[in-house]
């Protein structure tokens, strides 16, 4: 605590002296006037250029960087607004001292650079970060401070066995482990994305691939983090084993569907594309996470069942082996109707049916039984997109069924009930 306070009160004596200069006040004002005109000018001048670059297509990751350099040329202009205020001032030899000028100058470019620079992270949180650490490290390098800062953040710390643990150093470990994981992120996508565009390979295994990729790049570059910065793994032994009982008991769920989802990848029960009933749930998967499966329903809505539900439970899998399903439909007709006619019109009538497999696989209709008021029958088709719904293609063969039959004369009954009234006994008085 008395280094840190003797730290903050030398810094503070030295900024004192520093500001009662009267040199530095007239390069305060001359920064603050410079501003203005380039702010100024920016206004006048970004509009038209970023409106050009607008135009350019095909290349989304150029245009972002572009915009977002003129989006902030007002610092363009006045970086060069300061350089040339310093070039003037060093010929003109005043004010006698002009090093604010030309570290505002730095400092103002350095910025420039490193939030057109931020904008290629796609996370706008980690940008930002990114944004602030760097420029805060180039400013402490561009005044000649960076080794009294560091000794500064390292002093509040404690030690643990022979490891020194300080401000310092998790703000190291900080931004080194979010670089890194940023960059084994990108790469792991740009892998999966090859990986995914192998036709060789079936679904499963390349989301399989896919995820064992980005894990063992994000893995390895937490240990790449840790041991450059010197912090020995030993030491961490029982800070591991704590956590790991804690991850066994509150994360019970979490790790169970993990699991499950490496089950599910390497048995290959269900991949993107197949379509499953799961409950009352119908649909297709559009992709499997670690954690979860994606399921898009025929309305349009998307569920995210955990991956431990799909181990546990019943699954449909409606095109597991093969896309071919076959459906039934039940009908009945009037006792008047003749049942070989009934069943040669109702298998021409199907045949005739969009996403009816006729090739493949003729529809089928037999005569089930005598019913009370009807010949009941059952019709037997096959199709080979049960993606696109089962509801919607039952209804057609219904369609087709009651336009054929009307067609031909055959009547479709309905119930009848005989209802009986009978006189009530006259019950004499006595």
């Amino acid at each position: 605590m008395d280094r840190i306070t003797a730290f903050a009160t030398d810094y503070l004596q030295l900024a004192i002296d520093y500001l009662s200069q009267t040199a530095i006040w007239v390069q305060l004002a001359l920064i603050v006037a410079l501003f203005i005109p380039a702010l100024l000018l920016s206004r006048r001048v970004e509009p038209a250029l970023e409106e050009h670059a607008r135009k350019i297509k095909g290349m989304p990751g150029l245009l972002r960087i572009i915009v977002a350099f003129l989006r902030r040329f007002e610092w363009l202009f006045f970086v060069i607004f300061l350089f040339a205020a310093y070039v003037a001032t060093s010929v003109f030899a005043w004010p006698a001292s002009n090093y604010l000028i030309y570290a505002a100058a730095l400092l103002s470019g350095s910025w420039l650079l490193i939030a057109v620079v931020s904008h290629v992270i796609r996370s706008r949180t980690f940008g930002r970060v990114f944004a602030f650490a760097a420029w805060a490290y180039v400013a402490a390098a561009i005044l000649g401070i960076v080794d009294d800062v560091a000794a500064f953040l390292d002093s509040a710390g404690f030690n643990v066995g022979n490891m020194r643990l300080s401000v310092l150093t998790a703000l190291q470990t900080a931004l080194l482990l979010g670089l890194a994981l940023w960059l084994s992120f990108s790469i792991g996508n740009f892998l999966d994305r090859r990986i995914q565009g192998v036709d060789e390979l079936t679904p499963s295994l390349r989301v399989l691939l896919g995820k064992i990729t980005r894990i063992s790049l994000v893995i390895l570059a937490g240990l790449i983090v840790i041991s450059g910065l010197g912090i020995d793994l030993t030491a961490l032994t029982v800070l591991s084993g704590a956590v790991g009982v804690g991850i066994g008991f509150g994360l019970q769920k979490v790790v169970s569907n993990f699991i499950s989802g490496i089950i599910i990848l390497l048995d290959q029960s269900i991949k993107p594309g197949d379509t499953i009933s799961l409950g009352d749930t119908f649909g297709w998967i559009r992709e499997l996470r670690a954690r979860f499966v994606s399921v898009v329903t025929r309305d349009g809505r998307e569920f995210l069942i955990p991956n431990e539900d799909f181990i546990t439970r019943e699954v449909i899998n409606w095109s597991f082996s093969d896309r071919y399903v076959r459906l039934d439909v039940d009908f009945g007709v009037s006792y008047d109707s003749d049942p070989h006619e009934v069943t040669r019109l109702a298998i021409e009538s199907t045949a005739a049916v969009d996403r009816v497999d006729a090739s493949h696989n003729l529809p089928v209709c037999w005569m089930t039984e005598f019913g009370d008021s009807s010949l009941n029958f059952k019709l037997r088709f096959w199709i080979d997109d049960p993606q696109r719904g089962l509801t919607n293609i039952r209804g057609k063969v219904l369609l087709a069924l009651w336009d054929t039959f009307k067609e031909h004369g055959i009547g479709i009954p309905f119930p009848h009930r005989e209802v009986i009234f009978k006189n009530p006994l006259e019950v004499s008085s006595v």
